[in-house]
């Protein structure tokens, strides 16, 4: 879990690459949130007045200090979360107490926030190297997108839906968001993992990303094949580091991805990278 920044660097541009992961660390739990358990399993975090319809929604739901969900009834989460108001998204994301732990139960993914439940995703780095440096490939977000549209992206980027694990979710939307071939997805490189807690305007986020990099060729192009993604563009490295440190144009969760792909790079160096590197963690 990345580290809460109290100093910032005098350096204005330092402290605007600082600003992008404080802003993804706005959340401090418990706070006014009651931990939402199946059984003795802490698995999210439930504001009072989604606690109180959760109570409503279910009899095998029970209401203290905490909100907890008998484990016989987890089979029926969605049933519950349809009824308590949460929105739907079509797509079941598993529920974990901790990342790799066993699966409690299984919860749309948009219901994720209001039940404060860790969400698990993948992001791609689209890299290609030539003559005059490394270059990254860069997603415009459509303007439909219910989440952040129109913001800058990586390459590829997906939650991991449920029964998957990271890597076949790498595989499946690289496919549907890029038109990648199979086999040139594969050679992507696994560089980490991240996480945060962050309020948003559809709730808690929990997130958990797994950060790969794919060194592309230089005559592949991408293609938006899912409407997810309006075009792509190739860029400069330096370009894309010039944007995250002076801009909020790239989806914020992208920004942490990117501020470690330049700080492996050397792009930056020094006290500065350890600071930020700090951070991330």
């Amino acid at each position: 879990m990345w580290a809460h920044v109290t100093h910032m660097a005098c350096d204005p541009l330092i402290a605007k690459l600082l600003s992008h992961i404080t802003a993804c660390q706005t959340a401090c739990l418990p706070g006014e949130r009651l931990g939402f358990y199946i059984g003795s399993a802490l698995a999210g975090y439930v504001r009072p007045e989604f606690a109180t319809r959760l109570a409503a929604a279910s009899r095998s739901i029970s209401l203290s200090d905490r909100v907890v969900l008998a484990p016989p009834a987890a089979a029926g989460l969605n049933e519950i979360a349809l009824t308590a108001g949460c929105r739907v998204r079509g797509e079941n994301f598993d529920v974990r107490a901790v990342l790799d732990g066993p699966v409690l139960a299984v919860l749309d993914r948009g219901a994720l926030p209001d039940f404060g439940v860790m969400g698990v995703g993948v992001h791609v780095n689209g890299l290609v190297r030539r003559l005059d440096g490394w270059h990254l490939w860069v997603g415009k977000r459509a303007a439909d997108k219910k989440l952040d549209p129109g913001k800058l992206d990586n390459l590829v980027g997906g939650g991991v839906a449920a029964g998957h694990t990271p890597f076949e979710t790498l595989l499946k939307e690289a496919g549907e968001e890029a038109g990648l071939p199979e086999d040139l997805a594969k050679t992507a490189t696994p560089q980490g993992r991240f996480s945060y807690n962050m309020e948003r305007p559809e709730g808690l986020r929990r997130d958990v990303l797994y950060v790969y990099d794919l060194i592309l060729p230089e005559d592949f192009e991408p293609s938006p094949t899912d409407g997810e993604v309006e075009h792509f563009e190739l860029w400069p490295l330096a370009k894309a580091f010039e944007t995250v440190r002076e801009t909020d144009a790239f989806k914020f969760n992208v920004n942490l991805v990117l501020i470690d792909l330049f700080i492996r790079f050397g792009l930056l160096q020094g006290e500065d990278a350890k600071m930020l590197r700090k951070a991330l963690r």
